[in-house]
């Protein structure tokens, strides 16, 4: 049975409903492929002919990426509670736009060829162009790939805070990670712990931070003991930086400011500050003292992405913030190199797309255009030109740089086959499951929950 997962049901009383007792597949989408599939075979034992050799993180559960027509799809074993739970969270989350995996499907009533039940299997979309932490520092990445990381995942959890998200299973493992430009952003990947409240009170929030410190200090520790973190690396200063980076961009989104009412112009330059942190502002809220001498400002933010919708609005290209910013900027050089900063952007932008990115993205080698995002590639060629202009004293034209750039710095975005391997054995050390006295639920590291 194959069911489009269109429900306005609460989620609770569909993760209580009954495990269906025969095949039975609910999808956000209606891909055919899916009935092809080998649902009666345990996910470990799939073919390798299906089976799509990316690199995947350490999880207690059986993870498998799979092709599934012209997509690639990631299939996790798990309890049919537990799928239906997150299934539905991840869905929850996509409508308000937050950064995390797309859910797929659920599929539920498996049986092996004996006749004994099978863990269901939540479908989500394989995210393209990222990578699990371990997977970056494998490639030897410079010392400050851990605070950089670290940064991207205190910004998104300040984001799903934000909306109300408790995560419950903060850690680097449970997170994604995409190039965005000199930075890093971080894309939740397992919600089987979350829950969304209208506001999160203050100790759901402290908790899921000292949880996050606790579990990324150990993971950096594992690193370590694993020869992949740079010897000056201290794990418990990283990990102290995650609630020390949190805390300072909750108060600059969230705190109230007091100005003097001849200070007015400080409250544009908040506002300017939240926009350069890559959040927009939906309205401010302004209150006076009962003396008069002091107004009290606080800002509500909507979420982040202020120089990516400005990007999208004017080129139609959808990609990171970092990245956003950086092609706004490169904009701007070509509006002003062109002799035209009196017309419309929106004009000038067709053009630059037209002469100066998108001749630029064609140049990505075929056998790279699934490792490096195009924008990432325009901005690393950017950094590339600037720096051999540096060198040789004079400007160096951009298909001078593109050249330069593919043979001697692209190559670092390939794997070789037996690092990949290596990521694979170590995230499959970490499964628990095992289906002959193995539950999931049963698990009490699998649900962690704050009180309020």
């Amino acid at each position: 049975m194959l069911s489009n997962g269109t429900s306005n049901g609460s989620s609770e009383s569909n993760v209580d409903r009954a495990e269906p007792q025969t095949l039975n597949i609910t999808a956000a989408t209606a891909n055919p492929r899916l009935f092809t599939l080998p649902w009666s075979l345990p996910l470990v034992k799939w073919s390798e002919d299906l089976i799509v050799n990316l690199p995947r993180g350490i999880s207690r559960h059986v993870v498998r990426f799979v092709r599934v027509g012209d997509q690639i799809n990631a299939m996790k074993e798990i309890s049919y509670r537990s799928a239906v739970k997150e299934y539905e969270m991840l869905r929850s989350l996509e409508k308000i736009d937050v950064p995390s995996v797309k859910p797929i499907g659920v599929v539920a009533g498996r049986h092996g060829v004996d006749g004994q039940p099978l863990e269901a299997i939540l479908v989500t979309e394989q995210l393209k162009f990222s990578l699990p932490y371990r997977a970056l520092f494998a490639r030897n990445l410079r010392a400050d790939t851990a605070d950089r990381l670290i940064d991207a995942l205190a910004v998104l959890l300040v984001r799903l805070h934000l909306q109300g998200f408790y995560w419950g299973d903060v850690s680097l493992s449970n997170v994604l990670f995409l190039r965005d430009a000199d930075n890093y952003s971080a894309v939740l990947v397992d919600a089987e712990t979350g829950a969304l409240y209208s506001n999160l009170t203050d100790g759901q929030r402290e908790y899921d931070i000292d949880l996050a410190r606790t579990n990324i200090i150990g993971e950096l520790m594992d690193l370590h003991s694993g020869n992949l973190l740079p010897s000056e690396v201290d794990e418990i200063e990283v990990g102290n930086r995650l609630a020390d980076r949190y805390h300072e961009l909750w108060d600059a989104l969230t705190g109230m400011s007091s100005f003097a009412p001849d200070e007015m112009w400080k409250i544009e330059q908040r506002v300017n500050r939240l926009n350069d942190l890559g959040f927009d502002v939906d309205e401010l809220e302004m209150t006076t003292t009962e003396d008069g001498t002091k107004i009290n400002v606080r800002p509500r933010v909507v979420d982040a992405g202020y120089a990516s919708n400005k990007l999208l609005r004017l080129t139609g290209l959808d990609v990171q913030e970092n990245q956003a910013r950086r092609l706004l900027n490169d904009l701007d050089a070509y509006r002003t190199s062109t002799w035209r900063q009196g017309e419309e952007l929106e004009v000038v932008a067709t053009d630059w797309m037209r002469e100066v990115f998108e001749p630029t993205v064609r140049r990505i080698p075929p056998e790279y255009r699934s490792q490096i995002e195009p924008a990432q590639f325009f901005h690393e060629v950017l950094n590339h030109r600037q720096e051999m202009a540096e060198k040789i004293g004079h400007d160096v034209s951009t298909p001078e740089a593109v050249e330069d750039y593919i043979e001697t710095n692209l190559g670092e975005y390939k794997m070789d086959s037996q690092a990949i391997q290596s990521i694979l054995d170590e995230a499959d050390s970490g499964v628990m499951d095992d289906y002959d006295d193995y539950n999931a639920e049963d698990d009490p590291d699998a649900a962690v929950w704050a009180t309020e």
